[in-house]
């Protein structure tokens, strides 16, 4: 049953202004060794921090709801990817624990981008509740 779904675009030259005035500093602030990894290893890395920016805010209102979760850190969304090239999320620290607190069992992660911009859907997947314990009745339509 999906738990809360999250989305987000972010335009590619605020990330490229970003490094420009910020440097290394920013991209350490805001992305694990890893990404930061990757993402210099490609032809153009803005576009790659871009959609990992896109993807951890996504994921980050997927994840809202308690004073816990606003204080979820950057580094705590860590974008991977799996054996095919799929993207996937690792949760660390307060981003994990509320994962938790929400019955989550897997995040499915989507990242798309064009020339300008880079875009991200996170959904949250775990056993939730019955649609009876919500404002649907058993046929589905909205009471």
């Amino acid at each position: 049953m999906i738990i809360a779904v999250g989305i987000d675009m972010v335009d590619i030259e605020r990330i490229v202004r970003l490094i420009q005035s910020k440097g290394d500093h920013a991209l350490r602030k805001l992305f694990t060794d890893a990404e930061r990894e990757y993402a210099q290893s490609r032809p153009r890395p803005a576009l790659h921090f871009a959609a990992r920016v896109a993807a951890k805010e996504a994921t980050y209102k997927a994840l809202r709801g308690t004073h816990q979760a606003r204080a979820i850190g950057w580094r705590e969304l860590e974008v991977t990817l799996e054996w095919d090239g799929a993207p996937t999320l690792l949760l660390h620290g307060g981003a994990y624990r509320r994962a938790i607190e929400l019955g989550v069992t897997r995040v499915h992660l989507s990242l798309t981008h064009t020339a300008t911009s880079a875009a991200a859907v996170a959904v949250l997947e775990g056993p939730g509740k019955s649609p009876e314990n919500e404002n649907y009745g058993s046929s589905g339509a909205r009471k």
